[in-house]
C-alpha cells in the first residue's frame, strides 16, 4: 500500500472535538477512495461506504427528510449488516456530486455532530444550483493531490531522515555530496517518467516494467477523456477534449509554453475555446500559471488570465499523452532541447502546484525578460527560474535591478547547490523544500 500525506490529515480531523463534515476534493484517481477506506480501516469499528455512481438506488435515502436520526435510519433498513454507532462507524459518502440532496444533508449531519462523516468525489459533476442548500460553514475541506514527489521518495525506500538530511543542505545552502546529488536526480527522472497518479506509481513499484506503466498511463489519460464526456455540456465536450489532448504539444514540443488556441485547432481563438479552459480548471483536470504585468504584491492585482500556460493535474497525464519511448529517454537522461526544458519545468509546476501555491510567470516581449514562475509567500513574492542545464540566471539578474526590493529568487537546475548575489541556486528535486 502507497505512503500518503493525507493520512496525518485524516488522523487529525478524527481527532476534532467538534467536528464538521469532511469533503475531500481532488481530481480524478489521486487515491481519495483508496486512503479514506485505510484511514476507516485503522481508525473505525465499521465502515458504511455509499458510492452514488456504483449504487444510484442509494440517492433514495437522501429523497425525504434530511435530519440525521431519519437517514440513519434508512442507512440501517438498507445496510442491515452495519451498527452504525457514533464514533465508531465512519460514514463515506463517496462520488457524492451525482447525488445534490447528499451534499446538502452535509448540513444536517455536522448540526447533528454525533456521526464521523467524510464525503469525496470529483468536481465534474457538482450542480450547484440543483443542490437545494449547498452546506456553506458546515463542512471543512482537505485537498488532495496525485503523490507529489516526496511522497513518491518515501514509496520508492527513501528514508525521512535523509529527505530531512537533504533539506539541511538547502536550508544551508551548501552544496549536496556528489554520489547523493547523482542518486536524487536519478529518483527525480524517475517521477518524472512516472508520475504521481497512484495507480501508475503502484503499477511500477509492482513489475518495474515501463510498458505495464504506459499502459497505466494511457488509460488514466483515457478514463480524463470519459469524465469529459460525460459531464461536460454538449457544447463543451469535443473542446475541452481538444484542449486537453493539446497539452503535451503546447508543453514539450514547442519553446513557448504559453497555451495558444492555434495548437488546438488550427486557426482556433480564444473566443471559442476559453470557456473550455475554464470547465477544465474548475473540474481539476487542469492547472494554470498566469502571466503578471508587475512583480509587485499583491500578484493577483497584475495577472492576465488570457496569457496563461496551463498544466496537467500531474505527469503521469502528460507523460501518457506521448510516445513510449520518451519514458527511456527521460531515465536515461537524454531529452534534450524544448522537451527536456519543458519537462523540467512542467516537473516544478507539478511541485509547487501541490505544495498550494498559486503560480504566475512574468514576460516582457520589449525587454525580453522573461520569469518561469512567480509565488508569494508572507507578502513577499519569490521569482524562480527552471534551466535544463546551469546556465546564467539573465533574466533574474535584470529583474532585481528594476525590483530591487525583491529580497530572494531561486534557479532549479540539473546541477548543484550555490548562491550568487540574491539568487539561490538549487537541484530540481529541492523545488519540494520551498
Amino acid at each position: 500500500m502507497l505512503i500518503r500525506k493525507v493520512e496525518k490529515q485524516l488522523a487529525e480531523w478524527k481527532q476534532t472535538k467538534v467536528k464538521k463534515c469532511l469533503i475531500v476534493q481532488g481530481s480524478r484517481q489521486v487515491g481519495k477512495t483508496f486512503s479514506i477506506r485505510k484511514f476507516a480501516k485503522e481508525r473505525y469499528k465499521e465502515l458504511l461506504e455509499i458510492n452514488f455512481k456504483l449504487d444510484p438506488g442509494a440517492s433514495e435515502i437522501f429523497a425525504g427528510k434530511l435530519d440525521a436520526d431519519t437517514l440513519v435510519t434508512a442507512m440501517r433498513l438498507r445496510f442491515p449488516q452495519l451498527k452504525i454507532q457514533p464514533g465508531k462507524t465512519l460514514i463515506f459518502l463517496d462520488e457524492i456530486q451525482e447525488c445534490p440532496e447528499a451534499i446538502t444533508s452535509l448540513k444536517f449531519w455536522t448540526e447533528d455532530n454525533k456521526y464521523d462523516v467524510i464525503a469525496s468525489g470529483s468536481l465534474l459533476g457538482i450542480d450547484y444550483k440543483r443542490a437545494s442548500s449547498y452546506p456553506v460553514g458546515y463542512v471543512n475541506y482537505l485537498k488532495m493531490y496525485a503523490l507529489d514527489f516526496e511522497e513518491f521518495l518515501w514509496n520508492m525506500g527513501v528514508a525521512e531522515d535523509i529527505i530531512a538530511k537533504l533539506k539541511s543542505y538547502f536550508d544551508a545552502q551548501e552544496a549536496v555530496p556528489e554520489a547523493i546529488n547523482s542518486q536524487m536526480m536519478e529518483y527525480f527522472r524517475l517521477y518524472l517518467a512516472i508520475g504521481g497518479m497512484p495507480a501508475v506509481v503502484w503499477q511500477y513499484l509492482t513489475t518495474k516494467d515501463f510498458r505495464d506503466v504506459d499502459r497505466v498511463q494511457r488509460e488514466l489519460v483515457q478514463d480524463y477523456q470519459y469524465d469529459i464526456a460525460h459531464y461536460a455540456t454538449a457544447e463543451e465536450k469535443v473542446k475541452a477534449e481538444k484542449c486537453f489532448l493539446s497539452l503535451s504539444k503546447q508543453l514539450l514540443d514547442k519553446e513557448n509554453h504559453k497555451f495558444q488556441y492555434k495548437d488546438v485547432e488550427k486557426g482556433g481563438r480564444g473566443q471559442k475555446y476559453f470557456s473550455s479552459i475554464e470547465w477544465l480548471l474548475k473540474g481539476e483536470i487542469i492547472h494554470c500559471c498566469n502571466k503578471v504585468s508587475d512583480i509587485k504584491y499583491d500578484l493577483a492585482d497584475y495577472e492576465d488570465e488570457s496569457f496563461f500556460r496551463a498544466y496537467t493535474a500531474d505527469l503521469s497525464l502528460l507523460i501518457g499523452m506521448k510516445d513510449f519511448a520518451i519514458k527511456q529517454q527521460i531515465v536515461d537522461n537524454k531529452l534534450s532541447g524544448n522537451t527536456k526544458g519543458g519537462l523540467y519545468e512542467c516537473a516544478i509546476a507539478d511541485i509547487l502546484y501541490k505544495k498550494e501555491f498559486v503560480l504566475y510567470f512574468y514576460k516582457n516581449e520589449t525587454t525580453r525578460k522573461e520569469v518561469d514562475f512567480i509565488i508569494q509567500k508572507d507578502g513577499n513574492v519569490i521569482p524562480i527560474e527552471v534551466k535544463s542545464g546551469n546556465t546564467r540566471a539573465t533574466s533574474l539578474n535584470k529583474i532585481f535591478k528594476k525590483w530591487p526590493e525583491i529580497g530572494t529568487a531561486y534557479k532549479f537546475i540539473d546541477g548543484n547547490m550555490g548562491k550568487e548575489n540574491n539568487i539561490i541556486t538549487a537541484p530540481l528535486y529541492m523545488a519540494m523544500f520551498m
